[in-house]
């Protein structure tokens, strides 16, 4: 899975990169985040988790997307500046994506082919699903949107990748 490493990203302030330079080299916990959404609030314990893990090799990146009902709608300028200021985001954040369709990020295309702990595969369901990505490309876990960022399954599959 090391070609999800080489796709292009765009950050939030858009900068051209990499995934694999996005993460820095760590395992990463991928988000499709929204800023109007009734789980925008797992922002805070996503800003956590990456504070906590960072130094031990994770990062947390978030991947905003306007596809769910709209909860989306601002700007890099809007989206970057109501993290920052509402929750504390210091994790690398991408400009705006689709996640499903015609139109989906590569990353995406990727990342969706990973089942959950049921054997889903496909579509993101909602805004923050969220993907475990080993430090070489390697989907480890996938986790449903109300499945919280501290939850204790995701916090024993970060401890596992990162043993």
């Amino acid at each position: 899975m090391s070609e999800l490493l080489d796709l292009p990203v765009t950050t939030l302030s858009g900068e051209p990169t990499t995934f694999g330079a996005l993460a820095a080299g760590r395992a990463a916990l991928v988000v499709n985040v929204a800023s109007r959404c009734g789980l925008t609030p797992q922002y805070g314990k996503l800003e956590a988790l990456h504070e906590e893990f960072v130094g031990r090799g994770l990062t947390v990146i978030g991947f905003p997307t306007n596809q769910f009902a709209g909860q989306e709608p601002g700007t890099a300028e809007e989206i970057a500046e109501f993290c920052s200021t509402t929750y504390g985001v210091t994790f690398p954040m991408t400009d705006k994506i689709d996640v499903n369709g015609e139109g989906r990020d590569p990353i995406y295309a990727t990342l969706t082919e990973a089942p959950d702990a049921d054997g889903r595969t496909g579509d993101i369901q909602w805004n923050f699903e969220k993907f475990l990505v080993a430090a070489d490309g390697r989907v480890v876990g996938r986790y449903g949107p109300r499945t919280e960022p501290d939850a204790p399954q995701i916090r024993a599959d970060i401890e596992a990748l990162l043993a």
